[in-house]
């Protein structure tokens, strides 16, 4: 084989191995959002048409797989503040429509719930990058809002993260009266400076 026909080799390799890393995302993020991280390896393998193999030769163990998929997660929560930065309008209605998308797009991912309210040590270490970024723009996003004199003076970014991570948490829970909706509302509410309304 040619130098050339071997690096034309190579790069069909890589495409390949790119195509199907993606194809184990996409499918992780169907099987992990209808049964949340009690799914398995073998449940992505059938719902991606790979073999297990493959599987494993990406992500070694399946809380190597929730990792990714979380850090994915904050790649487009970054995303959606950046675009709240941009967004013209009022600031705190601007970071309260954030809360309300980052917290809708939640809703719809089981094991995104999960990983936000009872992950351990390593995902987040493996999403750290990211968290930074997000609460980077998140600060920005408050600091415009305080500026404006319609955020509380006493909010940090760092105080964000947490209170939507008590959000997620009662996303799970269909009993009478939970509502996560209403829930996240009131924390919004909470965010807001004394005597400014919606």
């Amino acid at each position: 084989m040619s130098t050339k026909e071997q690096t034309e080799t190579n790069r069909q390799l890589r495409a390949d191995a790119r195509r199907n890393r993606q194809r184990i995302l996409d499918a992780a993020v169907e099987v992990f959002s209808e049964q949340g991280v009690d799914a398995q390896i073998d449940d992505v393998a059938r719902q991606a048409e790979l073999g297990v193999g493959t599987i494993y030769r990406h992500f070694p163990t399946k809380e190597a797989l929730v990792a990714e998929l979380v850090r994915q997660k904050f790649l487009t929560f970054a995303e959606n503040a950046r675009e709240a930065l941009d967004a013209d309008g009022e600031p705190f209605e601007a970071f309260a429509a954030l809360l309300r998308r980052n917290a809708e797009f939640c809703s719809r991912d089981a094991a995104v719930q999960h990983a936000l309210s009872a992950s351990g040590e390593a995902l987040w270490t493996h999403a750290q990058p990211e968290i930074e970024e997000l609460v980077a723009l998140t600060d920005q996003l408050v600091t415009r809002a305080q500026a404006a004199g319609t955020m509380r003076s006493d909010i940090s970014a760092h105080d964000i993260p947490m209170l939507m991570c008590g959000v997620s948490s009662t996303m799970s829970h269909d009993f009478p009266g939970f509502d996560w909706h209403r829930h996240l509302e009131f924390v919004i509410d909470m965010l807001r400076a004394s005597g400014h309304t919606n």
